[in-house]
């Protein structure tokens, strides 16, 4: 079954997180985000063989079925963005992955992207979703909290997550 949600410019749609579309953004998306840290931190861009080291040890495995998806948003049917969703237990599922290319940014695919993942969490039986994030990624912070997240405790200990949110969704039959 095909699982697609259409809004303006802007396709999203459940896909393998192994797909080419999806293995181009986790690229994009992890270049990015260990650049900015390795630039804030240590003055330098992320080394070439710790990338490909740190993109190839997370697969997105943990975004399959039957207990997470990956989202990709495309935008004018470019591949352009992703969120991810994965139970953590029975109520929980975490959001991750978000991310849009930055020429695509500004037109309101992050907030969509965000949306579809929570409505994933709903049809996987989550009735709240939580997240983390670094504290030099103040978009990310922004974004979430202008979609209703609210900052909590720590929920894991991941040696770069600096900020937590989450957001109670309700049961899965509030989803139409």
């Amino acid at each position: 079954m095909t699982w697609t949600i259409t809004a303006g410019t802007w396709t999203i749609t459940v896909e393998p997180y192994d797909s080419p579309a999806a293995a181009a953004l986790w690229r994009a998306y992890y270049t990015e985000v260990s650049d900015r840290w390795y630039l804030l931190h240590e003055g330098r861009c992320t080394d070439p063989g710790e990338l490909e080291r740190e993109i190839a040890a997370d697969s997105g495995a943990d975004l399959a079925p039957p207990s997470g998806c990956l989202l990709v948003g495309r935008h004018d049917g470019t591949p352009a963005g992703t969120a991810g969703v994965r139970l953590l237990d029975a109520d929980t599922a975490e959001l991750t992955r978000v991310f849009v290319l930055p020429e695509r940014r500004g037109r309101g695919g992050a907030p969509l992207l965000v949306a579809a993942a929570e409505v994933r969490a709903r049809l996987l039986g989550a009735r709240r979703i939580v997240l983390d994030t670094r504290g030099d990624l103040v978009e990310a912070r922004a974004l979430y909290t202008r979609l209703g997240y609210t900052e909590t405790a720590p929920h894991n200990t991941d040696p770069y997550a600096e900020h937590w949110f989450a957001k109670e969704l309700g049961p899965a039959a509030a989803v139409s």
